[in-house]
């Protein structure tokens, strides 16, 4: 369990990855710049972006004011972005990935991620990926919305493993089997979503928790996340916000916590069904 902003896990490359980082999923490109800036101030080192965002040059250039700011060095920050894999064959991959890049204003990315399984529509991106990955391009490959299946299908043909499944996850879609595949076989788990869309902001169970402990809902909500060894990155665009997100380390939830929190796990998902989504 990290215990601090900075805190890394090690992925199964030897790489280290801060286990608490800031997303910009439905962010818009303008204000994206001064919510990474602002993360960046705040002690965030860890960033996630994604190509469909259409905000890969927002965290760009939040990342050279944050960078420009505070003194800290590139090298100091884990910047992940993800491939919208969509009908891509080799090239095509190469190509996209190079332009995230520009993007970006990078030289070299932390964490690249196939964005979505579609209909096993990961396997000839995933080939380039390793090759970006094997030039030193990219510190770690991972996946992004994977079912159990689709994992075993990419085990069954990658020479490199991925480190990282990012999915939906939150306490009322915990995905517990596929954290288990996951650590069975050194594939770590992160959470998008991991406040629900705000929908779990109002249930009793998460306000009565938050009350005993003097924290908001979501500070609740990301503990659980933390203690549970689950990578997480909540989303915000207010400075105020990022920072209380953040403000997740002076407190512990019980184990009765912890197991009423458990007991909201229903499988409700806030986004696409990884198999059904096929893109469009």
């Amino acid at each position: 369990m990290i215990e601090s902003l900075t805190d890394t896990v090690l992925l199964n490359n030897e790489v280290r990855m801060p286990g608490f980082g800031l997303g910009v999923f439905q962010v818009s490109n303008e204000d994206t710049v001064l919510s990474v800036q602002k993360a960046i101030e705040a002690g965030y080192v860890s960033i996630d972006t994604a190509q469909i965002y259409g905000n890969e040059a927002g965290v760009g250039e939040g990342i050279r004011r944050g960078l420009a700011s505070t003194g800290k060095k590139r090298e100091e920050l884990f910047i992940t972005t993800k491939l919208w894999n969509h009908h891509l064959d080799y090239d095509q991959t190469i190509t996209e990935f190079n332009d995230s890049l520009v993007k970006l204003g990078l030289d070299y990315l932390d964490l690249y991620l196939i964005h979505w399984p579609g209909n096993n529509e990961f396997l000839e991106p995933w080939t380039a990926m390793e090759d970006l990955y094997l030039s030193g391009k990219i510190k770690a490959l991972g996946v992004s919305n994977f079912e159990i299946h689709h994992l075993k299908t990419l085990l069954e043909t990658t020479r490199i493993k991925p480190v990282i499944n990012q999915v939906e996850l939150h306490p009322r879609m915990a995905q517990n089997e596929i954290r288990a595949f996951g650590k069975e076989h050194e594939i770590l788990t992160e959470a998008w979503s991991p406040l629900m869309q705000g929908k779990l902001l109002e249930d009793d169970t998460i306000l009565n928790l938050a009350s005993k402990h003097n924290k908001s809902a979501a500070q609740i909500i990301l503990r659980w996340h933390i203690q549970n060894d689950i990578i997480v990155i909540p989303k915000s665009v207010k400075e105020a916000r990022i920072k209380s997100n953040a403000a997740i380390f002076d407190f512990e939830l019980s184990k009765d916590d912890l197991a009423m929190i458990d007991q909201l796990d229903d499988g409700t998902r806030v986004g696409p069904n990884p198999d059904t989504f096929f893109f469009e």
